[in-house]
């Protein structure tokens, strides 16, 4: 029988929260993406879409990464794939629970069968310890290593209540896990899925789930990004040099946990060289800006070699001079919002000129 705890509330017993039940319907506002449809019998457990963000697609195992010093939020030493798909779009992440005697590989197999009913293609596949990481947990956990299920969201990350459904699903111990990834052709560009099954281990809140399998299902469909960021120009920079000394920029683009500057990023190093061009007696200081996803010293060492490729296409592509540009990365350490919501993270993600002289 689940457990419910209560609070006294002026007088009166309110439920705060309580154990994992069997599900019989979907949670509120979840659904099915059209793209991949559920095993029959499941039932949506935890539900997440971004209208419009990132995505890493991995193409082969996770390995340890080369800095034995390189930790994840959790505090777990960071792995990653060597090969993987870096691509953009609307994001739908969903969790269901399988009926019961249902095993991770029956339901990897159907939804592989999805994909290819679709026209799609199976880019990679693993199993249980060859997925690279720590194959015994799911999105919870530190001091080890990294998960698979923490590749893509961490227990931090997710909505949904405390011993919920949801949170059992994705943050308990797991076993037999499967995985595959996948593209999918669509009139607007390929669609990327990532389907991760497992068996769910838990005796405690969470075991009336205990032995089922879960199914988390990534969809990434693609979808032009709205172009509303307005270009700082030259002169407001300039503006915001003299009153304030600083000024922060994010029409500067880089791929997730990359250094290498976007294309469309060119416009905004424009009005800086316009900038400089201007005030040819201004020397400026480029700082990155990271939000918290990952380990302190991964961020620094990221906004740093960020702010290194600015200044160098600055140099190498506009003519300023290089003594005029110093790069320098702040990591986390300066947050201009909450880091609790991806619209916080997504303001910290930046990159700031400071006036030197």
């Amino acid at each position: 029988m689940a457990v419910v705890f209560l609070s006294i509330v002026f007088g009166s017993a309110v439920p705060t929260f309580a154990d994992a039940t069997v599900p019989t319907s979907d949670i509120e506002g979840a659904a099915d993406n059209p793209l991949v449809k559920r095993y029959d019998g499941s039932f949506i457990v935890s539900y997440e879409q971004s209208a419009y963000t990132d995505f890493t697609v991995p193409l082969s195992p996770l390995v340890a990464s080369a800095d034995p010093d390189a930790r994840d939020k959790n505090n777990n030493r960071v792995y990653a794939p060597e090969k993987d798909i870096e691509v953009e779009g609307q994001l739908t992440r969903i969790a269901y629970v399988l009926p019961a005697e249902r095993s991770p590989l029956e339901v990897l197999r159907n939804y592989q069968d999805v994909v290819e009913a679709a026209g799609g293609e199976v880019l990679f596949e693993c199993k249980k310890e060859e997925c690279g990481g720590d194959a015994s947990r799911a999105a919870y956990g530190g001091g080890n290593k990294m998960s698979l299920t923490m590749f893509f969201v961490y227990d931090s990350d997710l909505k949904d209540a405390d011993f919920s459904n949801g949170k059992c699903a994705l943050t308990s111990g797991i076993n037999d896990q499967r995985f595959f990834s996948a593209k999918l052709p669509e009139a607007e560009g390929d669609a990327y899925v990532t389907v991760q099954t497992f068996s769910l281990i838990d005796d405690l809140y969470c075991s009336e789930l205990n032995g089922r399998t879960i199914a988390l299902v990534h969809v990434l469909e693609p979808k032009g990004r709205e172009k509303k960021m307005v270009v700082v120009e030259a002169a407001k920079m300039a503006d915001s040099l003299s009153t304030s000394g600083s000024i922060s920029l994010y029409g500067i683009y880089f791929d997730t946990d990359k250094a290498a500057l976007k294309p469309e990023s060119d416009p905004t190093l424009q009005e800086i060289a316009t900038l400089l061009g201007n005030e040819p007696k201004m020397a400026v200081i480029v700082v990155g800006h990271t939000d918290n996803q990952g380990a302190f010293a991964y961020n620094v060492d990221l906004s740093s070699r960020r702010a290194q490729a600015v200044k160098d296409a600055l140099v190498s592509k506009f003519g300023i001079d290089t003594g005029r540009l110093t790069a320098a990365g702040a990591g986390m350490m300066a947050p201009v919002a909450s880091n609790d919501s991806e619209e916080g993270r997504s303001k910290n993600r930046r990159v700031v000129l400071v006036k030197a002289n």
